[in-house]
């Protein structure tokens, strides 16, 4: 079980890396300000739910094993920036409509957020960089049992995520109307489109 110094080093390293803006913060700001705050969290849980697999892969070393499928390891990287990439394409070329705050919201459309969130948040470079290279530097993998990391990773990393995605949620609600007009929409998700073709960009860089 680790000590209460390691625990505490741990959720503030997360929630740095969560703070700063990357790829996946700047869609969930999009998605927000376009859907609300129930489609905001709908692909804020698709995020937490990306961290928690690379979580799981840097305690129980599978990233390890993925490393030694090179092959393997370069096929899932490229599919990922070719996702992202798309999903920049979708952002740049967005029609943008004026925004209905009373607007239905489906089901569908919840379950494509978590889906987006997701697959931003296995693409993403930063997200890897912080489980697979920053973590073991904070907490000694050999050091984690599947207690505590049932018992103490996991809730404390979906406490942060929630918390630091929940005020990136609630910010972007509260100037919802001020992005109202279509040529604000346009620079938010044009803003977003260009992040995610930078993490791309990064993605195929890696696999090289």
């Amino acid at each position: 079980m680790f000590d209460p110094s390691q625990i505490l080093a741990y959720a503030t390293a997360l929630a740095i890396a969560a703070i700063i803006p990357g790829p996946g913060i700047t869609a969930l700001i999009a998605r927000s300000i376009s859907g609300g705050a129930i489609t905001g969290f709908s692909f804020l849980l698709g995020l937490v739910l990306g961290d928690l697999i690379y979580l799981s892969f840097a305690v129980f070393g599978l990233a390890l094993i993925a490393e030694q499928l090179n092959t393997l390891f370069i096929v899932v990287r490229w599919g990922a920036a070719l996702y992202l990439s798309y999903l920049a394409w979708q952002f740049w070329f967005a029609e943008h409509q004026p925004l209905d705050t009373e607007q239905t919201i489906r089901r569908k459309d919840l379950i494509t957020a978590s889906l987006s969130g997701l697959t931003i948040t296995m693409g993403n470079p930063k997200t890897i960089a912080f489980y697979l290279a920053l973590l073991p530097l904070v907490i000694p993998l050999d050091a984690i049992t599947l207690h505590s990391w049932g018992l103490v990773l996991i809730p404390t990393t979906v406490l942060v995520l929630l918390t630091v995605g929940g005020v990136y949620i609630s910010g972007a609600v509260r100037i919802r109307r001020l992005l109202s007009q279509l040529h604000a929409q346009q620079i938010m998700f044009r803003s977003a489109a260009v992040m995610m073709l930078s993490a791309a960009g990064l993605m195929v860089g890696r696999s090289q």
